[in-house]
Parts: C-alpha cells; structure tokens; sequence
C-alpha cells in the first residue's frame, strides 16, 4: 500500500491516540473508549489511513512518480 498520510497529520493522530489511550487509567464511566486509541496510533506508525485510500485522499506530499 502507498504511504498517504503527511508528517502533520501523522503526529495530530499520534496525540489524538495517546490522549484516547490516557482514557484508560480514569475512573470515568466510559474509560473502556481509550482502546479506540489504538487505531490512530497504528495509522500514524504505518502512514496509511484506510479510509484515505477508500475516498482516494492523501496529506503525503510526495506524489509517487511514474
């Protein structure tokens, strides 16, 4: 799979995913919502977002040339 996620996307996804995860050492009711975190921190790492590739979006700035 191509790589389709930018550098500033990737990192907004990484907090984001860290600070879902954080959810998890609360005593909030809906703390179980922190492994949602997961999945933005596994996009970030990979830089690519499924759902990019559905929709044909990309936030890489490298075009792939042929």
């Amino acid at each position: 799979m191509k790589k389709n996620m930018g550098s500033v996307d990737r990192w907004i996804r990484m907090i984001v995913g860290i600070l879902l995860l954080s959810l998890l050492y609360t005593d909030l009711s809906f703390k179980y919502i922190g492994y949602i975190g997961i999945i933005p921190i596994i996009t970030g790492l990979f830089r690519i977002c499924p759902l990019y590739s559905i929709f044909k979006i990309s936030t890489c700035p490298i075009k792939n040339k042929k």
